[in-house]
């Protein structure tokens, strides 16, 4: 099946006399005949639920499509994009240990990667994803774990050339972990490219109406773990009588850890209702990314048109920095995020801002509803102002989500923001 059809029917298929909407089971518990059977659920010796704290039939339909879209072996949900973020790593990574990470990232993982973990004895090690490969793999230190970075850079909205940083990670025998959020596997499948996991805030695209936040981790089952050395993985754990994840589970090592140690002990994992609402979402993915990809191009063009904004950012302008990896990695569309500035900084960004009467400043993006945002003041507030250049952030910035009304309501509300500007 196309990815168009993967969203409505992977996942949860109905038998005869089944419903046809995705069930909600509504329980934290699950019956079994015999203590045996129990027994074996603990030992990861047979399949099952035992407790929604680890999974539940309503999110373990949601995961097999989100792992069916990206092209993946196995997802695990997770209650925020955040916490998706974060498991990936810890899943693989302990104190002591060291990640390089892209700067064009979303300011609230700069803060989780920069700050918290470094709490817990995890270093983030930064580079600028344009820079030539000799000197990000100067970067690497004996206890680099994997890499991180964003398909496409909330807000800078730079691409990421997938390919070229998955084999530079992988000559140095790292993972390669890409957020894919803006394109969603509608637009970029971040695997046939070479990266090795896929993570998600499904809080955006995924789930399209500022409904319920959640996130998703997918594995792509190719990344050779026990060749790598991760021990993590591939020696006995204790905690499970001795279990080999690379051995007992083949492919899907890395998700089973994942979701056995890290969900089972930090608790969070989404409930059936979260995971029935992103159901919803996910079925009219395909049909919505269309649309916000189509408005978004019409609402850069125009934004470029005009003499009160000194610069655009999308890589679907052919003359964008990123226009010819937009074009490799992102064929149908950019998605629906605008990053423009206008003249006159900050000042007169907030003008434009308030003056919107159709778009909503809110503290959210990729939602069906256009949404401007001030990354400099809002989101971003708390980087420093050399972070913010890395990230590709100045005052007079504006993150436009361009939403799924019609083009020329759009259109007449970004001219009535500029006419506020002086």
């Amino acid at each position: 099946m196309k990815n168009g059809t993967k969203c409505i029917h992977e996942g949860y298929r109905p038998a005869n006399g089944d419903p046809l909407a995705l069930p909600i089971y509504q329980s934290t518990t699950y019956a079994y005949d015999s203590t045996e059977h129990i027994g074996k659920l603990f030992d990861l010796a047979a399949d099952g639920h035992m407790y929604s704290r680890i999974s539940n039939p309503t999110v373990a339909f949601v995961e097999e499509k989100i792992a069916a879209l990206e092209g993946g072996v196995a997802a695990v949900c997770t209650t925020s994009g955040q916490t998706a973020s974060f498991l990936a790593l810890a899943n693989i990574l302990g104190s002591g240990d060291s990640f390089l990470c892209s700067s064009k990232i979303y300011g609230g993982s700069v803060n989780l990667f920069s700050v918290t973990m470094k709490r817990l004895g995890i270093e983030c090690i930064y580079f600028d994803p344009d820079d030539g490969d000799a000197k990000i793999e100067a970067l690497i230190k004996p206890n680099t774990k994997a890499v991180f970075a964003e398909t496409l850079a909330n807000p800078a909205l730079s691409v990421l050339d997938i390919r070229r940083i998955a084999d530079l990670a992988h000559r140095h025998g790292l993972p390669l972990i890409v957020d894919n959020t803006f394109p969603t596997p509608i637009l970029c499948r971040p695997i046939e490219h070479g990266a090795d996991i896929v993570t998600h805030s499904t809080t955006k695209y995924m789930d399209g109406h500022a409904i319920q936040v959640g996130g998703a981790i997918v594995d792509s089952g190719n990344f050779d773990w026990e060749k790598a050395g991760f021990t993590c993985l591939s020696e006995p754990d204790d905690s499970y009588h001795g279990v080999v994840y690379t051995k007992d589970f083949g492919r899907s090592a890395y998700a089973v850890k994942l979701r056995v140690q890290l969900i089972r002990d930090f608790g969070t994992y989404p409930p059936a209702t979260a995971a029935f609402y992103l159901d919803l979402g996910l079925q009219t993915l395909d049909v919505r990314m269309e649309r916000h990809c189509k408005n978004a191009l019409a609402a850069a063009k125009f934004l470029k048109g005009s003499d009160k904004v000194q610069s655009v950012s999308y890589p679907a302008l052919e003359d964008d920095k990123y226009h010819a990896l937009a074009e490799k990695y992102l064929p149908m569309g950019a998605s629906g995020v605008v990053s423009f500035t206008v003249k006159g900084g900050k000042e007169n960004a907030v003008r434009f801002m308030d003056a919107l009467r159709l778009a909503k400043n809110v503290v959210h993006v990729a939602t069906v509803h256009t949404c401007v945002l001030h990354p400099a003041s809002e989101t971003h507030r708390q980087l420093t102002d050399e972070q913010l250049v890395a990230a590709g952030i100045n005052p007079g910035m504006i993150r436009l989500s361009v939403g799924i009304e019609d083009i020329d309501d759009i259109l007449e509300d970004l001219e009535r923001g500029l006419s506020a500007c002086i």
